[in-house]
């Protein structure tokens, strides 16, 4: 278990103008224990795993991070991958709202049920953020349409 780090606001983290911007847009004021404990560690880019009680930040103890290191890096992808559809659709809910309108990072949305001339079109868009399902990513992965070489943030959430 992490110490408690005791931020009392999102800024303490020194995240970007941008993101900071997003997260009052959110409203987003305080951060919640596991969102203290994560996004330190996150941002130093250490490997982490948390667990907490459904409702607690856990998708923005996760997103916050993945996003500044997107926003703040040229190069590189975050592949989020959840156990169901719904899961990843709130997922990526979040991670657009953080990345707010203007910030020209691509997203992929790859899920099974869907089809794949949609997903083949976000990801000829080389997307710097995927949010998907297991089974339908490595569907991608067999017929060679999504290639995670330069992926430099990976999210296994609800591993439970």
């Amino acid at each position: 278990m992490l110490k408690d780090i005791n931020m009392k606001t999102f800024e303490d983290f020194g995240l970007s103008k941008a993101l900071n911007t997003s997260l009052s847009k959110m409203s987003y004021k305080e951060p919640t224990p596991i969102q203290q404990q994560a996004i330190p560690p996150a941002l130093q880019g250490k490997t982490l795993l948390g667990s907490a009680q459904t409702g607690t930040g856990k998708t923005a103890a996760f997103s916050i991070p993945m996003v500044e290191a997107v926003m703040n890096s040229h190069q590189g992808c975050a592949l989020v991958l959840t156990p169901t559809r719904e899961l990843a659709k709130q997922v990526l809910d979040v991670i657009h709202q953080l990345l707010g309108k203007q910030s020209g990072i691509n997203t992929a949305f790859i899920i099974g049920g869907e089809p794949y001339r949609k997903q083949f079109q976000q990801l000829e868009k080389n997307p710097r953020i995927i949010v998907g399902t297991p089974g339908r990513i490595n569907d991608h992965l067999d017929k060679g349409s999504i290639e995670l070489d330069t992926t430099s943030f990976l999210v296994l959430d609800e591993t439970d």
